[in-house]
């Protein structure tokens, strides 16, 4: 039996500061791409006439991830308008951990804040996908989203034989990538709306380049490949049903550089017709900093291991978590996980050649034509 479920119900990062300290990756990512964010400011021409900056964060998780960009972008916006009162959204799904992005921006962390550097910042939340409207039309000056806008609201099918859609296939994989057509155009649509004339859009998404290259599918280890071998080891062995394996779908679709911009140069598509333009697009790959540690520096198989694990587990455990039977205890599926993470553990501890989480990024800078 399928299981359609709507990603708002389940989907949230892991808590309590997790996130940010095991992806360490997607924090390179943003810190390395922040000068596209500071270029978009400069081509806004911004006026100083006290008027409110706002500026979103779409998919912020716990915020840690994205602070020193934000540092940043909100000096310079601080530098060039002075007088204008900034606010500062922070977004993402109803689950996510909002309290410990108070608690990061508000340095109650080991985080360094850039709060108490910047003066006039309004600091807010929002639990609303970023497929719909999350603050008032023609109000907003920056959009922000980084390794976020993969995520589509509800999966059009399960995978038969894996639990990705890169996996999947060729009718699964269509089903995907129509879904995610759809869910990007209207994504892309919503913020159009929101941002004022003039406005700037940047968005770093997870994607798939020239090279057929996608995150985690750089070398030799695949690594959804390697979820779903795991993943039906447990269903091989009776430890999860085979509907249970069926149930688990990441709810992600994974573009390429032509499926991103499609909407955006489509003279005849809702986009390009609300006045969304494409500045400029490129792609990326960010080097996995635990495998480069572990290359480069110790060369220890477990240690590698230990460390990358958990920057696999921050952002995929709700996807097998909700693949998991609501009869079964919590205590069962919480010792299922742990043993799925575990197997994978002691994979890449025995032979650790190939495994990596490199960060592959379609990178887009948008404008909303005055």
């Amino acid at each position: 039996m399928s299981k359609q479920t709507n990603t708002t119900e389940f989907m949230a990062m892991k808590p309590a500061g997790y996130y940010s300290s095991a992806t360490i990756g997607a924090k390179h990512v943003m810190d390395n791409a922040a000068q596209m964010v500071l270029d978009a400011i400069d081509a806004m021409s911004l006026v100083d006439d006290g008027t409110i900056f706002r500026a979103t964060d779409m998919g912020a998780a716990d915020g840690g991830t994205s602070i020193d960009l934000w540092r940043r972008v909100l000096g310079k916006v601080r530098k060039t308008v002075p007088s204008r009162p900034i606010e500062m959204i922070y977004t993402d799904l109803p689950r996510n951990d909002f309290s410990q992005v108070f608690q990061i921006v508000h340095g109650l962390t080991d985080t360094d804040s850039y709060l108490p550097e910047i003066p006039n910042v309004h600091v807010y939340a929002s639990g609303t996908s970023f497929h719909h409207p999350i603050v008032p039309a023609a109000t907003l000056d920056l959009g922000f989203s980084a390794t976020a806008s993969h995520y589509i609201e509800t999966v059009p099918c399960n995978i038969a034989d894996h639990v990705h859609m890169v996996g999947a296939a060729p009718a699964e994989r269509a089903a995907y990538e129509h879904t995610g057509a759809q869910d990007w155009e209207r994504m892309l649509l919503r913020r159009s709306e929101e941002l004022k004339p003039g406005g700037r859009l940047c968005l770093f998404n997870f994607g798939i380049d020239s090279h057929g290259r996608y995150l985690g599918n750089t070398g030799a280890q695949n690594m959804f490949d390697t979820f779903a071998e795991l993943w039906g080891g447990l269903a091989n062995d009776g430890t999860i049903t085979r509907e249970e394996f069926l149930n688990t779908n990441f709810p992600q679709c994974y573009r390429t550089q032509g499926q991103f911009v499609a909407p955006l140069e489509d003279s005849e598509s809702t986009v390009f017709r609300s006045g969304l333009r494409l500045d400029h697009v490129e792609s990326r790959v960010v080097r996995c900093p635990f495998e480069q540690d572990f290359t480069e520096n110790h060369k220890d198989p477990e240690r590698f291991a230990r460390n990358y694990i958990p920057t696999l587990r921050s952002w995929s455990e709700p996807t097998f978590a909700n693949g998991l039977s609501q009869d079964r205890s919590a205590e069962q599926r919480s010792k299922i996980i742990d043993s799925f993470y575990g197997r994978y553990q002691q994979k890449v501890a025995a032979n650790p050649d190939g495994h990596a989480m490199d960060y592959v990024h379609i990178y887009l800078v948008c404008r909303k034509e005055k």
